[in-house]
């Protein structure tokens, strides 16, 4: 798509100091965005650039990839311009006079980082559309958007007009655009304004208790953190359902939320859902205000590495198991199962042992969102031990009379109320303020692989963490069918199968003789032999080796000891607080 016809200015009153960016969505069968920008530069070398990552979602996504069709107008004459990178052009002026730049995005891809046009909707994520402008950063940005007819356009921003208004190019990346025909309704969270955007509702219906629930999860988390909500009276969440999907991003005014529609009527699924609302909701204080000294500012134009995500993402991850519980739509030991299976996730991690969590952290933006099924046996996820992290600080911090919460709480007083980035050392000095000991821990836990005493502080509360012993066979093997053929993809560190030097690509053909067609029938073909001969082909040829299987866990739980003293089960009660 790329626009036609005069170039005139989006807004003719003043452009000396607001950027006009318009969005044309009139031809959403193309799934392609006419973007046209406009400004009135106030030095004749002019860069501008296309944000290479999308805040929130830290790997490097080159949103440049979709773009095409790229002109710059002076006035009325096209001008040449030079890339001077990937997502970055120049062009020398020689006069002041405002500047048209037009260009097309493809929207073919539906992640609430990306963007996605079609027929029936548009979800846009503005860091894959609007340029940031040389000089321009600071200017406020004002936005239009052109819609096929009867269609609704919701925008997190301040009306202006027939569209909205940004303070500055910030502001404008951080609100999602969502246009088409869906529902929309106004809720309160103390007090203030917020609305909920739903997309593609489910053939039986949205739950008719959907609204109440998230007033209710929302309101809980204002009170975790002793605020009302940073966003005001403006906050948008939008709740998209695909027939297969989960995740979320965070925005200061509004969230974005991609779920399944099939595990929205389950109980399990449902209570997921309210946990993702509650990790979003949370994200307006830590991670869009209160965030790691290395993303104050945004620079889109590289990766910026920052070990804090594990403050940000963990301690939210950790917050929102609590949710359903603090909102009173569940109770303790849907808690503990939900936390148990979090800490089996990374109980079954092998790759704890190698990783430490800051060093995940660091390396999210090469690793964590690039991860292969053999990531597992050399990475660990910061969301996961983070949460775990979490889980330990809380418990020993309620030990000596304080609480995460309280933590927490005071960091935002200290940092995100001023717009302050945090580092290690803020952090270590709150926690120093309520235990010395913790303090010194916490640097072990971060730096050191495998530090984290998950056992030692589950029993602190009288709970065990206990393994459930799997029924299959253990040979450490992940498989996947490609074109009939049945394919490693991940071997174990340390497993039978890597002592039988399996390989990642290796075709598995049979066992003891017998054609081995799916996956499932494996763990029965090795079930009745302590040893089984495996043949397998790779690159091209054929091979044998023998598998000794051995047992192997299933996954950990979290269950109450019925021998747990009294002072346990004060801990345990004043650490199910939360608050």
């Amino acid at each position: 798509m790329v626009f036609r016809g005069l170039r005139s200015p989006l807004n003719p009153s003043d452009l000396s100091d607001t950027v006009q960016v318009q969005l044309d969505l009139r031809q959403p069968h193309t799934q392609s965005i006419g973007v046209r920008m406009q400004w009135t530069p106030t030095t004749q070398r002019q860069v501008w650039q296309l944000p290479v990552w999308t805040p929130g979602s830290y790997t490097v996504r080159d949103h440049v990839q979709h773009l095409h069709s790229l002109r710059l107008f002076a006035g009325s004459s096209e001008r040449p311009i030079r890339r001077l990178g990937p997502s970055q052009w120049l062009v020398d002026l020689d006069q002041l006079e405002p500047l048209t730049l037009d260009y097309t995005v493809t929207a073919r891809d539906l992640t609430v980082r990306t963007c996605y046009l079609d027929p029936d909707v548009a979800a846009l994520c503005l860091a894959g559309l609007v340029m940031e402008l040389d000089g321009c950063r600071w200017s406020s940005h004002a936005l239009s958007v052109l819609a096929p007819e009867h269609w609704q356009v919701h925008v997190p921003l301040d009306r202006l007009g027939d569209g909205w208004s940004a303070a500055d190019l910030d502001a404008l990346i951080d609100s999602p655009v969502h246009a088409g025909r869906f529902s929309s309704t106004a809720f309160k969270v103390a007090g203030q304004d917020h609305e909920l955007v739903l997309i593609d509702a489910p053939p039986s219906g949205w739950p008719e208790a959907l609204q109440a629930d998230v007033e209710a999860v929302c309101a809980a988390t204002c009170r975790l953190m002793g605020t009302a909500p940073p966003a005001g009276d403006r906050y948008q969440l939008v709740i998209q359902l695909l027939e297969r999907g989960y995740g979320g991003l965070e925005h200061d005014h509004s969230s974005v939320l991609h779920y399944s529609r099939t595990d929205l009527h389950n109980p399990d699924g449902y209570r997921k859902l309210l946990q993702l609302i509650g990790h979003e909701y949370l994200h307006q204080w830590n991670v869009r205000r209160l965030r790691p000294l290395e993303y104050r500012p945004y620079d889109y134009s590289r990766a910026v590495v920052s070990e804090g995500l594990w403050f940000a993402e963990g301690i939210t991850s950790y917050y929102d198991l609590t949710f359903p519980l603090l909102a009173g739509r569940s109770d303790r030991r849907t808690l503990l199962k939900d936390l148990g299976d979090d800490l089996s996730r990374v109980l079954l991690t092998p790759g704890r042992q190698i990783q430490s969590l800051a060093a995940s952290a660091r390396e999210a933006w090469v690793k964590l969102y690039k991860a292969t099924p053999a990531s597992r046996d050399d990475q660990v996820s910061y969301y996961g031990l983070g949460a775990a992290t979490a889980f330990c600080l809380d418990v020993r911090l309620r030990d000596a009379g304080s609480s995460l919460a309280i933590v927490l709480r005071a960091l935002w007083q200290s940092h995100g109320v001023h717009g302050r980035g945090y580092g290690r050392g803020d952090l270590v000095g709150l926690i120093r303020t309520h235990n010395q000991e913790l303090a010194d821990a916490l640097a072990e836990w971060l730096d050191d692989p495998d530090s984290l005493p998950l056992h030692e502080t589950a029993s602190m509360l009288g709970l065990d963490l206990v393994p459930s012993p799997s029924k299959d066979p253990h040979h450490g093997l992940t498989l996947s069918l490609e074109k009939g053929c049945i394919v490693v993809t991940r071997v174990e560190a340390g497993s039978p199968a890597q002592l039988a030097e399996l390989v990642v690509g290796d075709e598995l053909i049979a066992v003891e003789g017998l054609r081995l067609r799916r996956m499932e029938d494996l763990p029965g073909l090795l079930r009745h032999r302590e040893t089984s001969r495996m043949t397998y082909a790779r690159r091209g040829r054929l091979g044998e080796t023998s598998v000794s299987p051995v047992s192997g866990v299933d996954h950990w739980q979290l269950s109450w000891d019925p021998g747990a003293s009294v002072q346990q089960q004060e801990l345990r009660d004043r650490w199910f607080e939360f608050l």
